[in-house]
């Protein structure tokens, strides 16, 4: 099941443009293939796509401009709230983000690792993240560059 995934990613990435996990995830779908986030965002990096600005492509085809992702650096927190994040909303001096199902600690961890000066910790659940800030002011700022995330 595995190899006939990860053949179907390389033959949409070859016949069509693609920028996002979850476009990918539709177009999957639509072949017969039901996808978790996290299994295709693992299979991504398993086939080493790079990502530029025109969207996703296979290792060595230089497409869009892309440059091929660091095999060992983490998922930065951008890439993490566009695969997984669905909503955000700040609650006195804290901010809920909801993601998909199995989304949450993936972007809890990637929030720890930005190092933001304004989050003091995260709590995860299945599909909900706790940022916890030291005020209300701050909260409101990362409930903002969330949402900035959100919509690009």
């Amino acid at each position: 099941m595995k190899e006939q995934r990860l053949n179907a990613i390389r033959d949409v990435l070859s016949s069509t443009l693609v920028t996002s996990q979850d476009e990918l995830r539709r177009k999957l779908r639509r072949r017969g293939i039901d996808v978790t986030q996290a299994t295709l965002s693992r299979d991504m990096h398993e086939l080493r796509l790079m990502k530029g600005p025109g969207g996703y492509s296979l290792p060595g085809s230089a497409v869009n401009g892309a440059q091929e992702l660091d095999d060992d650096a983490p998922p930065v927190l951008n890439e993490m709230i566009d695969s997984f994040g669905l909503r955000v909303r700040q609650a006195m001096n804290q901010v809920v983000i909801v993601t998909v199902m199995g989304g949450a600690a993936p972007v809890a961890a990637a929030m720890d690792r930005a190092g933001w000066p304004e989050v003091i910790g995260t709590l995860a659940g299945d599909d909900t993240v706790l940022v916890i800030c030291p005020d209300i002011k701050r909260a409101a700022d990362v409930e903002e560059r969330i949402r900035k995330m959100l919509e690009s």
